[in-house]
């Protein structure tokens, strides 16, 4: 008799354990059909990216984007909308930047140049000074200040194009834009160019943030183009005695007072609970930030009005983050950790890598947190998503993992994405509206799993 019960119980379990899974199946199905049939969030794109563009913390236009998000988030039907004060640096870019190679017989060939965020700007004549080209750290320090006093150096640090995921190549290069300023002052340098930060080869300089080490000087630096890079590098090889000149006319101006827009869907058992999605609504000025990131935040934006028009209330609450400043400060995620004010906060969610094809999540968390997510790849797959095996979120969300929340991050094929990040060239026309559609797809199905069984 007791056998039999223990039978009829493992029966019974098992029943259940299918019977949710079926459930979770149509769930998603319901998600991702509605989201490619009737989704907003492409027209969504093209409205913040035309009215908005240039969103750096701290600007007018980021100003017009915080209502404008607002404005979004209530139209998504999101059962509450608020704004959180956020403190973030202003800085200016100034009138355009000029870049030129002077060549030892006084030709001159100007370059596409952008200087790069929290730079300090030149003189107002510029700088003048003989050219000396580097490929690391090691190098520079090699020739020591007395070959590197009074130059300017360029780093010519190209992507390894032998990392298959391009997110390892820019995490590669990207130390020598953040750090090869106040590495070059050690120097005695005058300034710095950096390469671009991407794999295409084209005339569009990339822009992004720079960092001063406090105890010493801080010099101007600017960013040239692929193709400007390669030409200024020849002519180095061909004579040594290079100059360049460089004038730029950015300033950091005194912080000013910006928000967070966050919208909710209001859990239905565990309203004290909480999901976070987003994306960040800041961009550098000198584009329009589609994919980066104004593609994470309609994406984000487009789970609330997904679930509203399938009438889903989920067991927990979702609340989508358009989150400030994560360009040049990342103010606006650090805000946020720092007022979690003892809310429960199951995981995080966050898309920042382009909106291109959904692959899978990032998962940074605990092996057995991992693991529970991991047992709902089956529910994935149909959809094309099957990478559950890296460990990257996002920056914004990255400053909960201290309080031992699971962060997660839309993990897309990267292939494209660094050849429009920070520049001119990240535009609408760029993003594939199917994959937009199936990245926020993706993000809604997850955020759905884990409101409904927690983590």
């Amino acid at each position: 008799m007791l056998r039999n019960l223990s039978a009829l119980i493992a029966l019974f379990l098992v029943s259940l354990t299918t019977y949710a899974q079926i459930s979770d199946s149509v769930a998603l199905r319901s998600i991702y059909s509605e989201t490619l049939e009737n989704s907003k969030a492409y027209n969504w794109l093209r409205d913040l990216t035309t009215t908005c563009p240039g969103r750096l913390a701290g600007s007018d236009a980021a100003a017009k984007a915080v209502e404008w998000a607002k404005k979004t988030m209530i139209e998504a039907g999101a059962d509450s909308v608020y704004l959180q004060e956020v403190m973030v640096p202003h800085w200016v870019r100034g009138a355009k930047e000029t870049g030129t190679i002077i060549e030892a017989n006084g030709k001159k060939q100007s370059v596409p140049v952008i200087a790069l965020g929290n730079s300090v700007g030149t003189p107002k004549e510029g700088i003048t000074a003989n050219i000396i080209e580097v490929h690391n750290f090691d190098e520079l320090k090699a020739l020591g200040t007395e070959k590197v006093k009074g130059k300017i150096v360029f780093y010519n640090h190209p992507f390894d194009e032998k990392f298959i995921n391009t997110f390892e190549a820019y995490g590669e290069a990207v130390e020598y834009r953040w750090a090869g300023p106040s590495e070059a002052a050690r120097y005695g340098a005058v300034g710095t160019i950096v390469r671009s930060m991407t794999n295409a080869q084209d005339d569009f300089p990339h822009t992004g943030a720079m960092h001063y080490y406090d105890s010493l000087p801080k010099l101007p630096c600017i960013a040239i183009s692929t193709n400007g890079a390669n030409l200024l590098s020849s002519i180095i090889r061909a004579n040594k005695e290079t100059k360049f000149y460089m004038q730029t006319n950015c300033q950091m101006l005194d912080s000013v007072k910006s928000y967070n827009v966050i919208g909710e869907i209001f859990g239905k058992s565990k309203r004290d609970e909480v999901i976070v999605v987003g994306g960040h609504l800041d961009s550098w000025d000198n584009c329009s930030g589609a994919h980066d990131d104004g593609a994470g935040v309609v994406q984000s934006i487009e789970i609330l009005r997904t679930m509203k028009a399938l009438k889903m209330t989920p067991e927990r609450t979702i609340r989508v983050i358009a989150f400030m400043n994560e360009e040049n400060g990342a103010k606006g995620g650090k805000t946020y950790a720092a007022n979690l004010n003892g809310e429960k906060h199951v995981a995080a969610i966050e898309s920042d890598a382009g909106a291109f094809l959904p692959v899978g999540f990032g998962l940074n968390m605990k092996e057995e947190k991992r693991e529970l997510i991991r047992k709902w790849i089956p529910l994935f797959r149909p959809y094309g998503l099957w990478n559950f095996d890296n460990d990257g979120d996002g920056t914004d969300i990255s400053f909960m993992e201290k309080y031992d929340i699971p962060c997660i991050g839309l993990n897309v094929n990267s292939q494209r994405y660094f050849d429009y990040h920070h520049a001119a060239s990240d535009t609408i026309d760029k993003v594939n509206k199917r994959e937009l559609l199936l990245g926020s797809a993706s993000m809604a199905a997850l955020a759905y799993l884990i409101a409904m069984h927690g983590l």
